[in-house]
């Protein structure tokens, strides 16, 4: 079965199904420190409960876990997660550690949820 997601893109049910948490789009400002080396700046793409992706201007090696920051509406985040993936200058980040973070992350994907599904209603 097929299903359009709100960013134009199709998956089929199953990957839809795998995910954890569903990801929405957010827009902002990173700082990705890996271990031993100088901070990495880049930019988010999208934002779910259980990680990020961000386009960054340097590479930063797949399997380590590296100290994340950005700013969210609802206050800022700085948390240990696992870079997952990498294709291009996109990279995945899994969040690793429960924290005070995950509270702000959680309630910003609420907001995000209502706002994108606003959105998309209007579309039709």
């Amino acid at each position: 079965m097929e299903v359009r997601s709100p960013f134009g893109a199709d998956q089929t049910q199953e990957s839809v199904e795998a995910r954890r948490h569903p990801r929405f789009k957010l827009e902002v400002g990173i700082r990705v420190y890996p271990r031993g080396a100088t901070v990495v700046r880049g930019d988010t793409v999208d934002i779910s409960e259980s990680g990020v992706s961000a386009i960054l201007r340097e590479e930063v090696p797949v399997g380590e876990i590296v100290r994340l920051e950005f700013a969210l509406p609802l206050g800022d985040v700085e948390l240990l997660a696992l870079v997952r993936q990498r294709s291009a200058f996109r990279y995945g980040f899994q969040f690793v550690e429960t924290s005070s973070a995950q509270d702000v992350i959680g309630r910003t994907c609420s907001q995000l949820a209502v706002k994108q599904s606003v959105l998309a209603s209007d579309e039709i």
